[in-house]
């Protein structure tokens, strides 16, 4: 009998990210992941031990993926808060296929999983709070450049534009108007622009 191929992990749990992402943790059966996976029952037990950890696997990279992103975002921008506004425009410019059109992961997880599974549910609580942290850091990037008052509450501005991100995204995910949604995220771009110190 012909051995099963080896498994490639990262090809595998960037396959498990898309399938969950989209359909959510009790909503994915065994038989979506072993065609998603292109692997067998007992060989998805062996590599990942259970459905819950794969999942918990799946949504630390997802969240790895996109705090990466957002991070090198603001380190390579001369202007910490043109790059916070700028985040937001770019929104309007995903295509309807484009996976991060969808609702965040993180939120989906947490609304799924919050009276059933509780490990899975805190991790994602876990994760947007570490999100928010990022955001915050941002913003207090561009106080210490002297962008925005001295005085600003950089975990509250942080708080509200991680709604102003989910908003979007809910947006997207809901196949609102392209038009709308650009128009959404000029305007949201220009509150935190605003937030700019004068002079």
């Amino acid at each position: 009998m012909p051995r099963a191929a080896p498994y490639d992990r990262d090809t595998t749990l960037e396959a498990a990210m898309g399938l969950f992402w989209h359909k959510g943790y009790h909503a994915t059966s065994l038989k979506d992941l072993e065609a998603a996976l292109a692997m067998k029952p007992g060989s998805i037990y062996a590599a990942f031990q259970s459905k819950e950890n794969l999942y918990l696997l799946a949504m630390q990279r997802y969240f790895d993926r996109f705090r990466g992103q957002f991070r090198d975002r603001i380190v390579a921008a001369e202007s910490p808060l043109q790059a916070l506004a700028d985040h937001l425009r770019a929104y309007a410019a995903l295509s309807p296929g484009d996976a991060n059109a969808q609702a965040c992961m993180l939120i989906k997880s947490f609304v799924d999983t919050r009276g059933t599974e509780p490990a899975i549910a805190e991790r994602s609580q876990a994760y947007l709070a570490a999100m928010r942290d990022e955001i915050a850091a941002a913003f207090a990037a561009a106080k210490a450049r002297g962008e925005i008052a001295e005085d600003s509450d950089c975990p509250a501005l942080a708080r509200r534009y991680q709604a102003y991100v989910n908003a979007l995204r809910l947006e997207l995910h809901q196949g609102t108007a392209a038009a709308e949604v650009a128009a959404l995220a000029e305007s949201l771009a220009r509150e935190v622009e605003a937030l700019r110190r004068a002079g």
